[in-house]
């Protein structure tokens, strides 16, 4: 009897370790990680699937990098035109809507450039040059940091350091550098909600329908190396752009607020 015992507890053993090791690596962007969004929908994953996921942070454009090279499964990441370029590459099959959320610009509550004024935010950003308020940019590459390059280009305005600081930070990091300076910094909508140090910060524009940001899961291509775990990377693609995946999605807030929004629901852009 012992003996059986001590075999099935072998068993029982192997048969966890076996689901321990078996995982995915899974490239994203800082806002999905730094706003809580994973802490709340992997366990949900992992407890239907037995997969865990490992996510590596980072900006779109780091993700995408990485992802290009073969060390991620898959990815979540929000830069439509990057993840355009990426599957044209050949690094990336079979883009997915996942959800949406939106960009805000946050500043000063003494609002020094009138942005409060503005509807448009190529007109926020026309005021904080001419006011030479104090812009805290991600500089990073990301997918929020893209967006920010775009609108400035839109608004034909270049700008000037004297006034614009480059941080090459992640989304949190560069919330606190905007409420010490103080600056205006665009930020995702979930990371602002789940930041705590705002001090004199508050949202100056919301709104503006160019400020859409959507999220596409991406599967990397298989043939980037037998290493690719091209099986259990389709499990999660599939997952998170199911019910299931949406209604975990769904069912993250703050404060009573939802973070991020179903594609399904998405409004067109």
């Amino acid at each position: 009897m012992r003996a059986l015992f001590l075999t099935l507890s072998l068993v029982a053993s192997t048969l966890c370790a076996s689901a321990a090791d078996r995982f995915i690596t899974l490239a994203s962007t800082t806002s999905t990680e730094q706003s809580g969004l994973f802490k709340h929908i992997l366990p949900k994953f992992t407890a239907d699937t037995g997969i865990a996921v490992k996510v590596v942070a980072l900006g779109t454009g780091q993700a995408l990098a990485l992802a290009a090279k073969g060390d991620a499964d898959a990815l979540l990441v929000h830069d439509r035109v990057a993840e355009e370029k990426f599957i044209a590459e050949g690094h990336g099959l079979d883009r997915r809507d996942v959800m949406y959320n939106d960009f805000v610009l946050v500043g000063p509550k003494a609002d020094p450039a009138k942005v409060l004024a503005t509807r448009k935010v190529e007109d926020a950003f026309k005021a904080i040059a001419a006011a030479k308020a104090n812009f805290a940019s991600r500089g990073d590459k990301s997918g929020t940091n893209a967006k920010e390059l775009r609108i400035w280009k839109a608004a034909g305005i270049a700008p000037d350091k004297a006034w614009y600081r480059e941080l090459g930070t992640g989304m949190g990091p560069t919330l606190n550098a905007a409420a010490a300076m103080p600056a205006y910094t665009l930020s995702d909508r979930g990371t602002w909600l789940s930041f705590a140090n705002k001090r004199d910060l508050e949202i100056v524009l919301e709104g503006d329908p160019s400020l859409f940001n959507p999220y596409s899961s991406i599967l990397v291509n298989p043939a980037k190396g037998a290493h690719i775990k091209s099986a259990d990377a389709k499990v999660w693609h599939d997952w998170i752009t199911s019910e299931k995946g949406a209604a975990a999605i769904s069912s993250y807030t703050l404060n009573g607020k939802p973070l991020f929004f179903p594609s399904k629901a998405a409004p067109k852009s």
